[in-house]
């Protein structure tokens, strides 16, 4: 492959917005940590927590301060260079880039606003209590994490190292996130006392299931089954104006007897929202069920400029 064939994908406007995409969604994640963590030294199952931990380690130990933001660039750059060796390039560009943005929007957001300008004398919290940080670092990171799952990207850190346990200790991937979480939460006895390490094995927990709450949210479609005798103009609607590919069977009513075609396809909540006031406004006669799928795999795409390779085969 020569050089302009490998750099074809990088010069496209989709590469470009997704890069700006994991930039907004990292600046959103960099500015849960550095106002909701970093404060009160919380220790949520990530490796930014890790990060808090080893720089707390240096300055209690050792005397010596070393900046959250640079243990965080360093961890991630040595994590990145094992997912490299021990599972492979699957991770890509967009987690590599995640991952080694978090440290340089973690700056920023100190330069923009320090903390210490926010947090009560006498506190180390922002909210004004470490329950009520937890819970908006918790909310605020998911959001960040949604974006990125969205656009198949990854934060790295903690997810790379799930995904090796998920590899060679066989484990799935829930359990997975779940065990790296924990261990890194545990680290926090070394200069954290028993509450606080608690608080983090909590929000680890409840991290977990609101970023499975979104993957799920995010992942899920309409099967929608319409039986009608104008489904030509139906098909014509999904194919060309929702740009989505469809699939025709012939059906018996068992009442009537009467033949005539049902329409199966995959929607979007947002398209299976404009196929049905397209149905009203247009006064057809139809019977419509329509159920969630949890899930889609094969031949499905975000992008509708590729609607002939999207329909292919259905």
């Amino acid at each position: 492959m020569n050089l302009a064939a490998y750099l074809k994908p990088l010069t496209g406007w989709k590469f470009w917005k997704e890069m700006i995409t994991i930039t907004v969604a990292m600046a959103i994640a960099a500015a849960a940590v550095y106002y909701f963590l970093m404060p009160g030294k919380l220790i949520v199952g990530s490796i930014s927590g890790l990060s808090i931990v080893i720089s707390g380690i240096f300055e209690k130990f050792l005397g010596m301060t070393v900046k959250v933001s640079v243990v965080v660039f360093i961890i991630n750059a040595i994590l990145l260079l094992l997912a490299w060796f021990l599972i492979g390039k699957e991770f890509g560009l967009k987690t590599a880039y995640a991952a080694l943005v978090l440290a340089p929007l973690i700056e920023m957001w100190e330069k923009i606003c320090p903390y210490e300008k926010l947090v009560e004398p006498g506190t180390t919290s922002v909210m004004g209590d470490i329950w009520f940080d937890l819970i908006c670092f918790i909310l605020i990171l998911s959001a960040s994490q949604a974006i990125l799952f969205r656009i198949n990207a990854s934060t790295g850190g903690l997810d790379i190292i799930a995904k090796i346990v998920n590899k060679y200790l066989h484990y799935d991937m829930g359990m997975s996130v779940t065990i790296a979480g924990v261990l890194i939460c545990c680290t926090a006895f070394a200069i954290n006392p028993f509450r606080l390490v608690v608080i983090g094995l909590i929000g680890t927990w409840m991290n977990g299931l609101i970023v499975d709450y979104f993957m799920i949210s995010l992942a899920k479609r309409k099967r929608v089954c319409i039986i009608s005798e104008d489904y030509e103009r139906i098909r014509d609607y999904i194919i060309n104006t929702i740009v989505r590919g469809c699939s025709l069977y012939e059906v018996t009513g068992g009442y009537s007897g009467r033949k005539t075609m049902e329409i199966q396809s995959l929607l979007t909540q947002d398209e299976f929202v404009n196929l049905m006031g397209w149905i009203r406004t247009n006064d057809i006669k139809a019977f419509i069920t329509a159920g969630n799928v949890s899930e889609v795999y094969g031949i499905w795409s975000e992008n509708k400029s590729k609607k002939k390779k999207i329909s292919g085969g259905r």
